[in-house]
């Protein structure tokens, strides 16, 4: 069983739209996941500029890939190095701990996390 950042289960991150590596809404991660895709994140209108910024437009829809692009306010499971160069650049978009899965921890101090924390 997959661990959060808290120490808990992992829970789902989102499922509209479809996140997560493995496309399952959770945020989990394994071999293949080149990225790193464990930190789920509510992205802001600031951090989807500041992706597409430095390459990774993920704002744009990609039919081929069947995806519809983001808007602020999507729950998305980002790479856990993307997130911390976003909290670098002053731009980190907050988090969803339950559902931040406990490899991001090799990334990012959990005080950091805490500090961004999604209400919503």
């Amino acid at each position: 069983m997959a661990r959060n950042v808290l120490g808990g289960e992992l829970a789902t991150c989102g499922t509209d739209p479809m996140t997560g590596f493995y496309r399952t809404g959770c945020c989990d991660t394994g071999g293949e996941d080149q990225g790193v895709h464990t930190v789920c994140a509510q992205v802001t209108a600031e951090f989807l500029e500041f992706s597409r910024e430095q390459g990774n437009d993920l704002s744009t829809p990609k039919p081929e890939y069947g995806f519809a692009g983001l808007s602020p306010g999507d729950r998305w499971c980002l790479c856990a190095d993307r997130w911390a160069e976003a909290l670098r650049a002053g731009v980190a978009p907050p988090v969803v701990l339950e559902a931040t899965h406990a490899r991001t921890l090799e990334w990012v101090d959990l005080s950091d996390l805490r500090a961004h924390t999604s209400q919503g």
